[in-house]
């Protein structure tokens, strides 16, 4: 799983912690509609992305004629691994 998608598990983890980790830009939520280019990730469902972002970032993947969009780097591998899998989600 990608680390911008875990959750800590240690219970000293206060809300004051998050000050200490300076953002990276890692968004997924998109507004608008799906008309307006924006793709769920077939790796983390309920992840978004827009497409032209994905495309621009190189987290696409194509197989069996249709192309997915990856909400981050680390969904890439996992997707590599077993596209099928992740193709029938949609």
């Amino acid at each position: 799983m990608c680390e911008a998608h875990s959750s800590h598990t240690d219970p000293d983890h206060g809300d004051g912690h998050a000050a200490q980790h300076p953002t990276t830009g890692h968004a997924h939520a998109a507004t608008g509609s799906p008309d307006e280019g924006v793709a769920e990730c077939p790796v983390m469902p309920g992840s978004t992305i827009r497409k032209a972002d994905a495309e621009h970032a190189g987290l696409i993947r194509d197989f069996e004629g249709q192309r997915y969009y990856l909400c981050c780097a680390a969904c890439g591998p996992m997707f590599d691994a077993d596209p099928a899998k992740y193709a029938s989600l949609r």
